[in-house]
């Protein structure tokens, strides 16, 4: 079991104060490591990282801002000397203020191109941003694992059906900027793999499912019933995986898309 261990390892999770940042969190923390609390919201980040324990850092960080990235950095090797986990996974998913409207509006003949571009901004450019200041560090010290959290989406397209209700109307459609930008993190995974390859820089992918959280129950059926498990997954259901991604356990694992999926894209 000691593969599994990131005993005095320090491990960055953007995106933190979210549902699963905080089940990421969480399991690196129980694995030993010292767990940096990074989201845009340092307050909310020094709650998730008090909740923790002892010697967890909160940083409040803009994944889209260089400057604050490379600020926060520094305030981590000033704390730790190395960086050895980064978990991207800061990202936005769209949500429209009136759900009578959302039907409408999420249709791709009238999805506007500012929340495309928003997507783009911050689940792309965020994730090659931070890999890149980061990442170096790790390249530096020629050792290190990245974790980009992309999503089934990533690897398929969306079931509009999903998301229609007892009388059969289109409540919301997925738009086009989250499968998209998804599928890109799989190839920058990919990219990043191939070019640290030589640096002891492992870069992996893991792609979630969709997670049960408080969602109409019509939906939560729609989506059980496409999955070989019959369920949507609960928020600890990653938790193996992270520490898998980040530990000395997936040593030879490089530009790999791990999916944990209850099934959904094996038919």
């Amino acid at each position: 079991m000691h593969l599994f261990s990131l005993q005095n390892k320090t491990a960055i999770v953007t995106g933190a104060c979210g549902l699963l940042g905080r089940h990421h969190c969480n399991a690196l923390a129980e694995a030993g490591a010292n767990v940096v609390v990074a989201d845009i919201n340092e307050e909310a980040c020094s709650e998730v990282a008090a909740s923790l324990g002892n010697n967890h850092l909160a940083v409040g960080v803009d994944v889209t801002s260089p400057v604050s990235i490379e600020s926060a950095k520094q305030r981590i090797l000033e704390k730790y000397g190395t960086i050895d986990v980064l978990v991207n996974n800061a990202a936005i998913n769209d949500m429209f203020e009136n759900p009578a409207l959302a039907g409408k509006q999420s249709m791709f003949e009238n999805y506007p191109l500012e929340m495309w571009n928003k997507s783009w901004q911050v689940n792309v450019s965020g994730v090659f941003l931070c890999s890149q200041i980061f990442g170096t560090a790790m390249a530096e010290q020629r050792s290190g694992s990245i974790i980009n959290i992309a999503s089934t989406y990533g690897i398929v397209a969306p079931d509009q059906s999903i998301y229609k209700n007892a009388q059969g109307e289109q409540t919301f459609y997925k738009s086009p900027s989250y499968p998209v930008t998804k599928s890109a993190v799989i190839g920058f995974t990919k990219f990043l793999a191939s070019y640290w390859g030589t640096k002891g820089v492992r870069v992996n992918t893991l792609s979630p499912g969709g997670v049960e959280n408080n969602q109409d129950e019509y939906f939560i059926n729609n989506y059980a019933n496409k999955t070989l498990l019959h369920r949507m997954a609960a928020p600890t259901d990653y938790m193996g995986a992270i520490i898998f991604l980040a530990s000395d356990a997936s040593s030879y694992m490089t530009g790999a898309n791990l999916v944990v999926d209850g099934g959904w894209t094996a038919i």
